[in-house]
């Protein structure tokens, strides 16, 4: 264990102690006569001299001391009672601090440096005990005052956890505590009397990414669109970058994102966000992901048991997860044996007799007269009452539901499957490889191992899935099976089943609808597989318009995106129309979540995640082709379409066979097959052009012909890519993405406000959506009333005055610029009041200053403020007298009613949209004219309104006041509570 630093002296200590192993800065040593032969007198001594100790002084066999060149005092720093144990502690310390200690140019830093960091383990480790004890330890308690006094943040501001690491600056690691919080990863150390500190915002970080360079060893690296920053010697840096990239994926998908990508309900609220909590979502999101289950599901239990499964004549060890509707169990090796019961196929779940080879099992027996038996289950009673109640619930739930839908109706649309069988060259082949002929005999050899591949390890959802399936699906599923296997691998089939009469509704309430998903249908349905005969009739067309357009309008939010009519075609080949509805939700809403959206957010996720891999995997490639990024305009089809569009459709729909069966790491490992396959074409390509040129080449289908049968084995070269790796990068990556999407909307909305004049212009270069009458760019970035008083109270360029004075200028300013009367602001109409502000003469800008009820209030805390009092009484006056003789005259008449005109009583009515009426004779009224002249009398004035403000300071300190004004709130907000 590591030890607060004591010192030693080293002459004093060598008789005591025998070095083992030694380097510039670190000794590893072993108490003199532990493990040496007996009979040695030296050993002896020692070894009497330990035994006469108390318990609490005795001393632990081996330690490590760190030294300095030149010192004859040295500090012990670890030590333990197993050579193990200090083993892993020497090889923490050479791994992450000896090459850095190099730096430092005085010997006194290094001590002072690494007595700083080993305090900060102990801390840590402390900490991991005691959060794992109590929710609220002490060292927590510790660790969050000091949050609090080094970064003056909020009370709001949660603290989630803390890491001790280092932070370089420049070639020198800074020794210190990196926070995390809801809102902010913060920084902080104190050594060798200089103080580092600094806080950046979640919201801010653009890219998280492991490296190891120069003297560093492996680290962190936290980008932001200014700067990088780079920490590393954690004590486990696998847990801090997990912890790190789920509150990035958080809170940048809580601020940015507003299509899709729903933040789950415990997330919701940022203060409920712990340590425990987010490792409980990580395992969620595994979970879902392993057994491709709806995402509404919640986890319950996860606890260690061992299944007896029949066709291994043994029990496999392993982990059960349960949820809303599911039994989960997968072993401990990822893969080899995976069983899924829907709670929906259970009768009874019930506790067996306890014995010395059975110990706690439970029995779970399911509709088709089949049973699963659980053993070494930890609180076998408490499991089994919380799985009954929830059984009964959903027994309950299912009667109501037959009861109102009565029997299932026997209408059913159904597609026929009129197409030929495509004759391909007959090439003899083994039964144990995967094999791209379709011949009869071929056919006939797959059912019959189906078969017996069935009566051995059982049929539909709750069969076993194990290697060995993996095999038989490697080689093609039967044509004769596709469609059932695919309904059950996905579990379409519960879907169907707990949604009797469903499809139809919805194909019925789709019917006579017109809309621009319904539109896009109709373009695309003839372009699905145009080469198919069965998409060449209209029986072909209708079925595929019918689950289309019923999809769309069961989920608006993706409506139709293009790549969904491919799918859709492919599955109706093998499915029964129904059963082709429910496949197609199971891929869009569980298999490949948020692809199929207006922005493809999960597709590009996966494209980034594919990038990474190939950097990992395929090394040299990497290093030949630099700009991975510009593979993805191939790879992007490869993912979004499952290969459907790239390969023969024999080939495609065994892919999509591996699909059902392993979801999208069926897709990565494929593609990474195909890029190896081609490495060397690649890697001799000049330019980015030929190397897109050479994946679009028809000779990748010759290459994937021998690696197909190579790629969903675990033995393989990408076999060993398991739904953990791939969710964890799909959480970090995702970061980046949308970060990437965010800016690249920015740029277009300034670009277009720049170089466009007009808004027909404008309109005709926006991105179009549902919302004709509102860009993508407007509907995005708009203000309503309050947020642009906030804002008009943080921008403005003038001091300011009374807060009553201000929210009255900002309203009517608003009133002003909203000129569809929607309520809101678009990000071009802000633009323009911004630059009228700050950039346009006083001619311009006095509208939007012209309901002001007194112009007093502007001008304090002016440096001209006396001046400014003078010039607009002088104005007042002048004003007033225009005022009086157009009264005594009537010389305005009718005409003076027509214009826009505003009162000295009530200078804030809104003169520039005047409602027509004609105004009394009797009225005292002056026109708008009439003040702006007797404004520009005063060039003191004039000054002021057209004095230049930096615009960027403005900002900047806008920025901060904000973020303290939403602090506030929500810190009363949490108090009313």
């Amino acid at each position: 264990m590591w030890l607060k630093p004591e010192e030693v002296l080293l002459k004093n200590a060598l008789k005591l102690w025998v070095t083992e192993r030694s380097n510039d800065f670190f000794l590893l040593q072993r108490r003199r006569g532990h493990g040496e032969p007996t009979g040695r007198i030296t050993g002896l001594l020692v070894g009497a001299l330990d035994t006469v100790l108390d318990s609490n002084a005795r001393v632990t066999p081996f330690r490590i001391l760190l030294q300095v060149p030149g010192s004859q005092i040295s500090w012990v720093i670890a030590s333990g009672a197993a050579i193990e144990e200090v083993n892993k502690h020497w090889d923490w310390l050479v791994h992450n601090l000896l090459h850095s200690l190099s730096v430092f140019e005085n010997k006194e830093d290094v001590a002072s440096f690494v007595k700083g960091k080993v305090k900060g383990l102990i801390a840590e480790e402390v900490r991991s005990r005691q959060a794992a004890q109590e929710d609220d330890p002490e060292k927590f308690r510790e660790a969050l005052l000091k949050f609090e006094l080094h970064f003056g943040l909020p009370s709001s501001e949660k603290l989630v956890t803390y890491y001790s690491c280092c932070c370089w600056k420049g070639r020198v690691p800074r020794q210190g505590f990196l926070y995390l919080s809801i809102n902010h990863v913060a920084f902080y150390s104190f050594l060798l009397g200089k103080e580092v500190k600094f806080v950046i915002p979640w919201a801010e970080v653009t890219r998280l990414e492991r490296v190891s360079t120069g003297l560093m060893t492996e680290a962190i690296r936290v980008s932001t669109r200014l700067r990088q920053r780079e920490f590393s010697m954690f004590l486990n840096l696998e847990e801090a970058f997990l912890v790190i990239g789920q509150l990035a994926d958080i809170s940048v998908r809580r601020l940015l994102d507003s299509e899709g990508l729903e933040l789950d309900r415990v997330l919701q609220q940022p203060t409920r966000i712990t340590k425990r909590i987010l490792e409980e979502q990580a395992l969620r999101e595994y979970v879902l992901a392993l057994f491709r289950l709806p995402r509404g599901e919640r986890l319950h239990e996860v606890v260690s048991c061992s299944v007896w499964t029949p066709h291994a004549r043994c029990h496999t060890a392993g982990t059960l997860y349960t949820t809303d509707s599911y039994l989960c169990f997968s072993s401990r090796d990822e893969g080899n044996c995976i069983l899924l019961i829907p709670l929906s196929e259970v009768l009874s779940i019930e506790k067996a007799e306890s014995t010395s080879p059975l110990p706690n099992p439970i029995i779970v027996s399911i509709r088709t007269k089949k049973a699963f038996q659980l053993i070494e289950l930890q609180d076998r009673d408490e499991l089994v009452e919380r799985l009954n109640s929830r059984l009964r619930a959903l027994q309950w739930k299912w009667s109501m539901f037959r009861s109102r839908k009565g029997s299932r109706s026997t209408v059913h649309v159904m597609f026929e499957c009129c197409y030929n069988s495509v004759q391909l060259c007959s090439v003899t082949v083994s039964v144990t490889q995967f094999s791209l002929n379709l011949c009869q005999n071929m056919e006939q050899v797959k059912e019959r191992l189906w078969e017996d591949h069935f009566s051995e390890f059982g049929r539909g959802v709750h069969m076993f899935r194990t290697e060995k399936i993996q095999r038989l699906i490697a080689m093609g599923i039967p044509e004769s099976l596709r469609g059932e296997l695919w309904m059950t691998l996905s579990d379409a089939s519960s879907d169907l089943e707990s949604h009797q009469g469903y499809y139809i509704s919805m194909v019925q309430q789709s019917m006579g609808h017109n809309n621009l998903a319904t539109e896009e249908i109709e373009r695309d349905l003839h372009r699905s597989l145009p080469d198919h005969p069965a998409f060449q009739n209209p029986t072909g067309i209708a079925a595929l318009r019918r689950v289309l357009t019923a999809y769309a309008h069961r989920n608006p939010k993706i409506g139709y995106c293009q790549s969904m009519n491919i799918l859709a075609s492919v599955l109706l080949l093998y499915a029964k129309e129904e059963e082709a509805f429910w496949l197609l939700v199971a891929v869009c809403e569980r298999m490949l979540p948020n692809y199929f959206n207006r922005r493809v957010i999960g597709a590009q996720v996966d494209q980034s995640v594919f990038e990474e891999l190939i950097s990992e995997r395929l090394p040299e490639l990497a290093e030949h082709v630099p700009d991975l990024s510009a593979l993805s305009s191939v790879s992007l089809s490869w993912f979004l379409t499952l290969f459907l569009s790239v390969l023969p459709f024999h080939s495609a729909v065994c892919v999509v066979d591996c699909f059902f069966f392993h979801g999208i790491k069926a897709i990565f490992q494929l593609g990474l097959a195909v890029l190896d396959a081609n490495a060397a074409h690649l890697s001799a390509s000049t330019d980015d052009g030929q190397a897109l040129m050479i994946l679009t080449r028809m000779f990748i289908v010759c290459y994937l012909l021998i690696v197909f049968s190579f790629c969903f084995s675990s033995g393989q070269k990408f076999g060993d890519l398991t739904v953990q790796q791939i969710e964890r990068l799909r959480c970090r990556h995702r970061v980046q993405v949308l970060q990437a999407h965010e800016d690249m909307i920015k740029e277009n909305a300034v670009r277009t406000e720049m170089s466009l004049n007009s808004a027909a212009a404008a309109e005709a270069a926006a991105w179009c959506y549902s919302d004709l009458s509102h860009s993508f760019m407007e509907r995005q970035y708009r203000l309503d009333r309050p947020q642009f008083k906030s804002l008009y109270g943080l921008l403005v360029p003038w001091p300011g005055g009374s807060d009553q004075s201000t929210d009255t200028v900002a309203n009517r300013t608003f009133t002003l610029m909203d000129q569809d009367c929607d309520n809101l602001v678009s990000f071009r109409e802000f633009a323009s009041w911004l630059d009228t502000l700050y950039c346009e003469e006083l001619n311009e800008k006095w509208e939007f200053i012209q309901f002001c009820k007194t112009l007093y209030s502007m001008f304090h805390g002016d440096p001209d403020e006396n001046d400014l009092f003078q010039a607009i009484a002088k104005v007042t006056s002048l004003v007033l007298q225009i005022g009086e003789v157009g009264h005594r005259g009537h010389s305005l008449g009718s005409e003076a009613a027509s214009q826009k005109q505003v009162t000295p009583g009530d200078a804030g009515v809104d003169a520039s949209r005047g409602d027509g009426s004609s105004v009394a004779e009797k009225e005292w009224t002056v026109s708008y004219a009439q003040i702006l002249a007797s404004l520009l009398t005063e060039q003191v004035l004039v000054n002021f309104f057209e004095k230049p403000v930096d615009l960027s300071a403005k900002i900047a300190a806008a920025k901060e006041k904000q973020y303290h004004q939403r602090a506030g709130l929500l810190t009363m907000q949490q108090r009313t509570r």
